[in-house]
């Protein structure tokens, strides 16, 4: 059973930033594409960055480009997600997801096979 446990959320104020990382359980988590999601309250899941498998090829939505980077250490099983000059708007519950297969990365919520509980971020004003 594959197991992604996030961490790194927290409160932070406006323009701070904050690192969040999810370890990965398994021995094939090289072979894994990675995404963050994040769900704000009374909104949708939305996707919010993507990496391959090698870690090659990045991805993220327009609203978090130039402030976030995904990352990740296939050594250390996890995948980080480096949060700068935060929002208000940022505030959300953080989601890391794993995909089993693919060359690529990928950015719909149904292209992931396992997820983890999430971790909370709130960016005061």
């Amino acid at each position: 059973q594959v197991q992604l446990v996030e961490s790194g959320g927290g409160l932070v104020q406006a323009g701070g930033s904050l690192r969040l990382s999810c370890a990965v359980s398994g021995r094939t988590f090289s072979s894994y594409a990675m995404g963050w999601f994040r769900q704000a309250p009374g909104k949708e899941r939305e996707f919010v960055a993507a990496i391959s498998w090698s870690g090659g090829s990045t991805y993220y939505a327009d609203s978090v480009k130039g402030r976030f980077t995904i990352s990740r250490d296939n050594a250390k099983n996890t995948v980080y997600l480096q949060m700068n000059s935060l929002k208000p708007e940022d505030t959300a519950v953080y989601y890391c997801a794993a995909r089993r297969s693919g060359s690529r990365y990928y950015t719909r919520i149904m292209e992931y096979d396992y997820w983890g509980q999430g971790t909370k971020v709130t960016v005061s004003s």
